[in-house]
Parts: C-alpha cells; structure tokens; sequence
C-alpha cells in the first residue's frame, strides 16, 4: 500500500494523541515508555504498536494514573486496565482513539467491535454527537498536518457513512409524524462532503418529518422541480467547500430568487455560512452555527 504511513514521527504522535512532543520525550527519557527506532541523523521514528500504547497510556493518563507508575507496569497489564476502565465508564476518549487506530491500520473489525460497544451504552445520536463529530473535526486537522493521508481519511468516512445509511434506513420505514413541511436536503455543485447533510437528514426523519435527500453537486434549477410535487418545503444545504468563498453571496441570492415564496424557506449551514451577507437576507432564510442549532430548531 503506497502512501500510508506504518511508521510516525513524534510530531505524528503529538497530532494523534494530542501528548506534546516534548512530553513524550519526557516520558521516553525519565521512564522509557517508548523505544523509539532512530534514523542515521537520529530522529526518533514510532511503529503502530508504539502509537497505540502512547493512546493507551493518555487514557490511563486521563484517568488520573501517573506516569512513574504507570512505566512500572508489566506490557499486558496497559491494556487491561485500560480494558477495566471502559468496562466501567464509556470513555468517549477511547473509542475516539480507536476509531483512530482502525484509521491508521485500514482496521474494519476495530471499527465495527468499537461501535458496537458504544451503541450498547448509547444511542445512535449520541455516539454521533459524542464520539463521530470529534472524531471528524480531529482527522480534518490530522489530514491537514499531513499525518494521515486521504486514504485514512476515505476509509473512515465511508464507515460512518455506513452507519448513518443503516441508522437512517431505520427512520426511513417509519411513518411521518409532521406532515407541515417537507425538507429537501442537498449540496451545492462540486461540494462533495456530504456527512454532515447525511446526519441532519437523520435528524429530520428522527423528528418525525418527511426527508428527501438528494445528495452532492445539485443544479438550483433541479432543486426548483421538487416544488410541483410538495406545498411547502424547507431546503437545507450544508455548504463546506462550494461554493468559492468570492461567489457565496450570488449564489445564496440565487437559491433565494429561484426557490423562495411564501412556503419556501432556506436553511444554510456549515463553515462557508460565515462569508455570507446576512443584511441583504429575506427572513425566509435561515443560517445556523452547528448541527445542534439546527436540530433545536426542529
């Protein structure tokens, strides 16, 4: 497998485990914690085994056990006590850090055995609030440090996506409690992160209302068909990447031009929302900071 990492630098390891570098090299140096390999120039270079102990340790960390004890403790006696601690507590923390490891080792069996475990504690929109959303915002800002490549990045969304189509599918054969509006669900042109419209869908059949998801790169006119078969509808677009930045306010004015009357309504979210031009905005249109917002407005 080219291009996936087995071996990490200690700035790698800073970036999954969120330990400082110069914290481990304490750790290394007073209780030898690590056994990192050295290059010829004798830069400090971790296998997998090595990363997973450090998340191990952290937890173990977390939980109030000090370093110089636990340097003393036998190999196996690590991940059992960190195997007692989630027995009794579901430690967000850890299953964060596994979904990690899965990451970093194409692992699926450590996804799936991760998950059941959480969703035998918790609900689906729990573990997703919890554990998923941290979860993405921290491989956001791994894949931008470089230490995971968009391979890791691929095979964990599509795990998740998986989740969410399952969790979803459930709603799905349920009948629909509210019956007032309609929400159509979709991405601007070429904007192809689609979880978080995925999840909001959720929510919306999870409120009892009727969702159509049309996913990633819809044509505002195509949206525009949707209103000869539904009376009211309230369109949410989920907006990551498109459109550009220099374009949003035309693009938002459009959407309004084509799709808004008096049982239209557009709902915006997501991190391109803050280049938008809320003065000139009809209040019909509705911009949330989070998914939370969102859902409360549900």
């Amino acid at each position: 497998m080219n291009n996936v990492k087995s071996v990490f630098s200690i700035k790698d390891l800073e970036n999954i485990s969120g330990i400082k570098a110069h914290t481990i090299r304490i750790w290394e140096k007073r209780y030898d914690i690590l056994q990192p390999m050295r290059t010829e120039t004798n830069i400090r270079l971790y296998d997998l085994a090595s990363l997973q102990k450090l998340l191990n340790i952290t937890l173990l960390h977390d939980y109030g056990y000090k370093i110089s004890k636990i340097a003393t403790y036998p190999q196996e006696k690590i991940p059992a006590l960190v195997r007692e601690i989630i027995s009794n507590k579901t430690a967000k923390s850890h299953a964060i850090s596994e979904f990690k490891m899965a990451m970093m080792n194409f692992d699926q069996e450590l996804f799936f055995n991760t998950y059941n475990w959480l969703i035998a504690e918790k609900s689906f929109k729990e573990v997703f609030h919890e554990v998923f959303l941290p979860l993405l915002n921290e491989i956001g800002l791994l894949w931008q440090a470089e230490t995971i490549t968009p391979a890791h990045e691929h095979f964990i969304s599509y795990l998740i996506k998986q989740k969410l189509l399952t969790n979803t599918e459930k709603l799905q054969v349920l009948k629909q409690t509210k019956t007032d509006k309609v929400f159509v669900l979709s991405l601007p042109m070429n904007e192809i992160h689609e979880l978080g419209l995925m999840y909001l869908h959720y929510e919306i059949l999870l409120n009892g209302y009727k969702g159509i998801y049309l996913g990633e790169s819809m044509p505002i006119e195509n949206l525009k068909d949707l209103k000869n078969h539904f009376d009211s509808i309230t369109y949410v677009t989920y907006l990551t990447v498109q459109p550009e930045r220099s374009v949003i306010n035309e693009y938002v004015e459009k959407m309004a031009l084509e799709l808004l009357d008096e049982n239209t309504e557009l709902w915006y979210l997501g991190r391109l929302t803050e280049f938008i031009n809320t003065d000139v905005l009809s209040d019909k249109v509705s911009i949330f900071n989070s998914i939370a917002e969102l859902v409360d407005k549900l």
